[in-house]
């Protein structure tokens, strides 16, 4: 009997998911029947897969909580992935905060607290729950920065106000892709916050295949020993001045996988999830 799968998505009117033909049909090559559907699609009956895998609910932003709402009902009643509790967290950037790995410098300004950040050469200031770069400014001028953070903080979100970082002009961000906790690829991004950069999320997939380096392998792997359980992880790393690696952000939630970049990739992903349906532990 085979394995029937959910590829979770949301209303893609643009057709902005160009992987999910390609998950299909790697699927399908491992004996999984993969079916596109939309996360809130009130008629799916989520208990008749046998694997619910969430891929590219990107409008999720505007609506967190009825998406977090959603994975329990989810995870209920079938198998979720990335399970539920994985995804309640990392929808949420200040996951940051509790991670033992070296991450960004980041100042954070809740609901309440006073807007309160040391002076930096640049910044980039973005709400805590976002996609892409949607609702992030980088600017020189520490007014603007200020104002943004305030009113981001007005709105109820959690202010995260970084240092912008020479190194990702230069060397660009590093995404390292992994599968069932197995390495897959890695590829080196063109930063989000360049002012040519006009997708429509803000996010940058103009990418090159790259091998990541061994403290850049070794960060991804200490950092993925804090989430054991997942289905598929992005790691994004970028280097300090000093050189050493640091995360900018792990995403556990809907990461762009640059599947068109990495022939591999999706029958890297296909059998993690074949392995996991069958029943055996991620």
């Amino acid at each position: 009997m085979g394995i029937s799968a959910a590829y979770v998505t949301f209303a893609d009117e643009e057709g902005f998911d160009d992987e999910k033909e390609i998950v299909i049909e790697a699927w399908a090559d491992t004996g999984i029947t993969g079916h596109i559907v939309r996360w809130d699609d009130p008629e799916v009956d989520w208990a008749a897969f046998d694997v619910v895998v969430v891929r590219t609910p990107w409008d999720y932003v505007l609506r967190r909580a009825e998406f977090v709402s959603w994975a329990h009902r989810v995870e209920s009643v079938t198998r979720l992935l990335n399970p539920a509790a994985v995804l309640e967290r990392n929808t949420d950037k200040t996951y940051l905060r509790d991670l033992e790995a070296p991450t960004i410098p980041t100042y954070w300004v809740a609901p309440g607290e006073a807007v309160d950040f040391p002076v930096l050469d640049e910044y980039v200031v973005k709400p805590a729950i976002s996609a892409g770069a949607r609702g992030a400014i980088r600017t020189g001028d520490r007014k603007k920065a200020e104002a943004h953070a305030a009113r981001l903080v007005a709105e109820g979100q959690t202010a995260m106000i970084q240092p912008y970082l020479d190194m990702v002009e230069a060397e660009g961000e590093t995404s390292l892709l992994y599968f069932g906790g197995r390495f897959s690829h890695a590829v080196r991004r063109g930063p989000m916050l360049a002012a040519n950069v006009t997708g429509p999320d803000g996010e940058n997939v103009h990418a090159e295949l790259r091998t990541p380096d061994p403290d850049q392998l070794a960060l991804a792997e200490r950092v993925l020993g804090e989430f054991p359980d997942v289905l598929y992880a992005r790691v994004d790393l970028v280097r300090l001045a000093d050189g050493a690696p640091v995360l900018i952000e792990l995403e556990l939630t809907e990461p762009y996988l640059f599947l068109r970049y990495a022939p591999e990739g999706a029958a890297n992903l296909a059998r993690a999830l074949a392995e996991v349906a069958a029943g055996g532990r991620i």
